[in-house]
């Protein structure tokens, strides 16, 4: 499986997100659609991006009753994304529910990842505000292995668990992993943050960056960096 180096478009609206890409003129990068922008133009965003020719993390991390979640896949299914996700802490029920609503009659669907715990969780926080008392390693391990038991083709997590996750499911199982930044930059609010060269070393196979490309004064050099660090 071919790495890639997802740019997180964290923007209010289509203006400042259409402004960003055309920096990158005949570049297509593989760009990440979250719930501020979603949530800010709607599926228009989504249809007008992939027209341009990029592929489209839709990252909406779902959270429902299985019955709900299989219906909203289904609908996010139209929308042709090459990858989108869901909270493993729904269940495998809800997560084999997914997976039904996102598979399209001809049988085809993007890659169904679920987040396991976000990298803005450490361990005090996951056990003094949702009272996991368990190591995160176990938590994180253990929601990716019901993730590949209900079907689905991979796992959100920190890059400091993406080694581990791929010793325990196999190489094919892949890693998404945000939290992200360059040596010499800023973590911000991440928590759990590695470099992209690291990243790459313990067995990403996609990483997530945000501000270190959006908010960089050259946000083309910041991606060509990041590629370059990241898949060589």
């Amino acid at each position: 499986m071919g790495k890639d180096v997802i740019i997180a478009c964290d923007f209010a609206g289509a203006k400042e997100t259409f402004e960003f890409l055309d920096k990158f003129e005949d570049k297509k990068p593989f760009v990440k659609i979250g719930m501020e922008l979603f949530y800010a133009e709607g599926p228009s965003i989504v249809k007008e991006i992939k027209r341009r020719g990029h592929k489209i993390f839709l990252d909406l991390k779902l959270h429902d009753i299985p019955n709900t979640v299989k219906k909203a896949m289904a609908v996010l299914s139209r929308l042709d994304v090459d990858m989108t996700n869901l909270h493993a802490g729904g269940t495998k029920a809800m997560m084999e529910a997914a997976l039904e609503g996102l598979t399209r009659p001809d049988g085809t669907r993007p890659m169904l990842i679920a987040v396991t715990q976000l990298t803005s969780t450490s361990q005090e926080r996951m056990e003094s505000d949702i009272l996991i008392k368990e190591p995160i390693d176990k938590v994180v391990m253990h929601y990716a292995s019901c993730a590949s038991e209900a079907g689905l083709d991979g796992v959100v997590c920190s890059p400091k668990e993406a080694g581990k996750v791929h010793e325990l499911l196999g190489n094919s199982f892949i890693t998404v992993t945000p939290g992200v930044r360059f040596a010499d930059g800023d973590k911000g609010d991440q928590v759990r943050v590695m470099t992209p060269a690291d990243a790459k070393a313990i067995g990403s196979d996609y990483i997530v960056v945000g501000r270190p490309i959006t908010a960089a004064e050259d946000p083309v050099a910041a991606y060509e960096r990041c590629c370059r660090e990241f898949i060589g």
